[in-house]
């Protein structure tokens, strides 16, 4: 099913986003997941008309590439219906989506006993979360007979960079050196391994407070935090599904202060050092590879990236609530990344935070892996001093 648009939808394939299409080749699917639980069911029938609706309203999420362009000339997002039980281990969940031949989205239902999951996917190289959970809302409201919002916006990182004003320049980019792994030994698996827990809290400073019960797990002095951040927040007008997402690199210390690792943060945020970096080129400039052969060179035995960590924020259940259906849980299946050892995404619902960690799966990596876990869940639950 072609989507056709009364005018066509194009946008110029942006440095961030050659940057996905640089780890891509490397053989690592770059893909955003989101899972939707909830009780009641969602007619698959009307879920492809809102997908179909939401998608003209978002164009964005059917593009292919067409030489330095993404184009709307793909197809419409399909959806999968998979039977009772389907777990992780299922190919759903691990196949790559093409963004030369489409479709870049896909979504994926599972009914068992009166619960419905839903797991969105999408090639990261096109979207990024928040881009991503605009268009997923939007097939929310069409299913409520709401009219859709839409993310017709093509404008880019450079658009970004304008609309943040002065920005002191960044420093000169360094190649980062590789750190040994923490989690499991001997060869690794191409699949992720996936871990989640549910914490009974929501407190603030997630990402921090993360770091630093993963910085007590360091096998060496120090270690490297990955934080994504979103660019809309230097136009929050703008109303885009294009990866807009940039990155910070923070230094992590043993047994580091969350403390500490929120006023860093916070200070590179004040300082907007996320767009500093969109001045340097984000292939030859780039600490962690700069072409094809670097980034093939990351076996698994060595990360320059400790982790990265991704809080998508407080996520309203009612937003991806419709007749019948009501949403109980959000949820992420963050997807392996060439230099980095693992990735924990967090999405705070209600009173609670969602964690997920992924790894690659190894020997010892599970046990390794729920260990940290249970202590970031853990340092999510503050306590009298902490």
């Amino acid at each position: 099913m072609t989507l056709t648009a009364t005018r066509p939808y194009a946008r110029r394939i942006s440095p961030i986003e050659r940057g996905y299409l640089n780890a891509a080749a490397t053989g690592t699917p770059q893909l955003i997941q989101m899972v939707i639980e909830g009780e009641g069911p969602l007619d698959t029938a009307a879920l492809r008309r809102a997908v179909r609706a939401a998608t003209e309203a978002s164009p964005g999420l059917a593009v292919r590439r067409r030489g330095a362009l993404w184009r709307a000339d793909g197809t419409v997002p399909e959806v999968v219906e998979l039977p009772a039980g389907t777990g992780l281990d299922h190919a759903f969940f691990h196949r790559d989506l093409s963004v030369v031949t489409g479709p870049v989205c896909e979504l994926g239902v599972i009914r068992d006993a009166g619960a419905t999951r839903l797991i969105v996917r999408a090639s990261h190289i096109v979207t990024d979360g928040r881009g991503l959970r605009q268009w997923i809302a939007d097939v929310f409201r069409v299913l409520r007979a709401e009219d859709p919002v839409g993310c017709p916006d093509t404008m880019d990182d450079a658009y970004f960079r304008e609309a943040a004003g002065d920005v002191r320049p960044a420093p000169e980019a360094t190649r980062l050196t590789g750190l040994p792994p923490m989690i499991g030994d001997g060869p690794a698996s191409e699949r992720p391994l996936w871990l989640r827990r549910r914490v009974p809290a929501a407190p603030s400073g997630v990402t921090a407070r993360a770091a630093a019960a993963l910085s007590r797990h360091l096998t060496t002095d120090t270690g490297r935090l990955i934080v994504p951040v979103d660019l809309r927040r230097h136009d929050t007008s703008t109303r885009s599904t294009a990866n807009l997402t940039s990155r910070l690199v923070l230094d992590l210390r043993r047994d580091d202060s969350w403390k500490r690792v929120h006023s860093t943060l916070v200070r590179a945020l004040i300082a907007k050092t996320e767009v500093a970096v969109l001045d340097s080129d984000f292939l030859r400039d780039n600490p962690f590879a700069n072409n094809l052969s670097e980034a093939r060179a990351f076996d698994g035995n060595s990360f320059p990236c400790t982790a990265i960590i991704s809080d998508h924020g407080e996520v309203d259940p009612l937003a991806y609530s419709a007749p019948g259906f009501r949403a109980t849980s959000f949820s992420t299946l963050p997807m392996l990344v060439p230099y980095a050892e693992m990735f924990l995404s967090a999405c705070r619902v209600g009173d609670s935070t969602e964690l997920t960690l992924a790894c690659r799966e190894r020997p010892g990596a599970r046990e390794k892996a729920g260990t940290l876990l249970d202590d970031i869940a853990g340092a999510l639950t503050p306590s009298p001093g902490r």
